[in-house]
């Protein structure tokens, strides 16, 4: 997807608790970009997929300036569909932000700026979309990129597992495993992680606790 040089087309961008990684309670500006090219069946974000307005980098920075917050994470949507977003990520490297960004994992995130840190999804069955998992990303992972497995039933819980053991990913960066909000049972799968000694990071959506599940720009 092409926007004209130095923009691109932006859903939102505001100021607020960071909800899930390791990064998770830390004050985060996030920058939301309009389109994704999948379609999870529990995305909660469809207002992203179409709707936005072009944006400046200067307008954009301007507006992550205005926070007065370092930290700052680029998410969509699909981040990685609009191509100058590569451009941005070095720019704010380069001014010293610390930056980190969500795909879908159905891109390729080698070409990703070395200084952004990476949040890697690997879409599991119950997304509808595990059949696009660029699999060559587990392959250039690094120590600082986390990699999520967002579980929707026990079925994802046993295919994550599978591969979170066949490709020993936990031992290139932090795996997270994210049960669907109120859809699973959270107990159940953090005595289920405990039966099986699993290395990964139990990840509840932290920001869905504190303010309304459906709420924007929080």
């Amino acid at each position: 997807m092409k926007s004209k040089p130095d923009t691109l087309r932006i859903n939102e961008i505001f100021y607020s608790i960071q909800g899930e990684s390791s990064q998770a309670g830390r004050p985060c500006v996030f920058v939301r970009l309009t389109y994704c090219n999948l379609r999870c069946t529990y995305c909660d974000t469809t207002y992203a997929f179409f709707v936005g307005k072009e944006m400046s980098f200067g307008e954009i920075i301007k507006k992550i300036n205005g926070f007065g917050c370092r930290l700052v994470e680029f998410t969509g949507g699909e981040p990685l569909v609009q191509e100058n977003i590569h451009q941005l990520l070095s720019r704010l490297c380069d001014d010293g932000y610390e930056v980190l960004i969500e795909t879908g994992g159905h891109m390729d995130i080698s070409t990703i700026d070395q200084r952004v840190k990476r949040i890697v999804d690997v879409k599991c069955p119950s997304s509808g979309e595990s059949g696009k998992v660029h699999w060559e990303n587990l392959r250039v992972l690094r120590a600082s990129d986390e990699l999520k497995f967002v579980i929707g039933d026990m079925r994802d819980y046993e295919w994550a597992k599978s591969v979170v053991e066949d490709y020993r990913v936990n031992e290139k960066c932090t795996v997270l495993f994210s049960p669907v909000y109120d859809k699973m049972n959270y107990r159940e799968m953090a005595e289920r992680i405990l039966q099986d000694h699993l290395p990964v990071r139990l990840q509840l959506q932290l920001h869905k606790f504190i303010w309304p599940p459906g709420m924007r720009g929080v």
